[in-house]
């Protein structure tokens, strides 16, 4: 059964949708990459903009908030992360809506220079699963990609 989410009016909610990339370095995975904001760490992400795809977005977000670029990565095609839950958007005035994450896996594949436009900083976190950052999203984030790198089947 699909589970649909709605309002207390049983009408859907409002929905927004929000892609990025998480750079790791080293293969096997050393270190990934994770932006401060001044009450929280995230990925560097962002609200699709109208006739662009999700991966457009996210190689967006990533160049312009980290000025990593699609040449210094390379894409894993064998990995996606997609994590809906309820948020208060401040794009619809702070309405609950219904948000769809999608999340890139990508391997730096040259050294460069993060130029920070919308976070406060940032840091190469050691990759030594379990990791206990952000319950909403990032830590389910990396626990999927554990398993991606063990070659084991998604949690449901």
């Amino acid at each position: 059964m699909q589970d649909i989410h709605t309002t207390n009016q049983n009408q859907p909610l409002p929905q927004v949708r929000s892609c990025g990339v998480l750079i790791v370095k080293g293969d096997p995975i050393q270190a990934f990459l994770l932006m401060k904001h001044s009450d929280r760490w995230d990925l560097p992400k962002g609200h699709v903009e109208p006739g662009e795809s999700d991966l457009q977005c996210a190689l967006r977000e990533l160049e312009e908030e980290t000025g990593i670029s699609k040449d210094d990565i390379a894409l894993d095609a064998n990995y996606k992360f997609v994590h809906q839950y309820e948020v208060h958007d401040k794009r619809t005035g702070s309405e609950k809506c219904l948000k769809t994450l999608v999340i890139f896996l990508a391997r730096l594949i040259r050294d460069v220079e993060i130029n920070l436009t919308e976070h406060q900083g940032y840091q190469w976190i050691d990759w030594n699963p379990p990791h206990t950052i952000q319950t909403q999203t990032i830590d389910a984030l990396l626990d999927s990609l554990e398993r991606h790198q063990q070659n084991l089947p998604a949690l449901e």
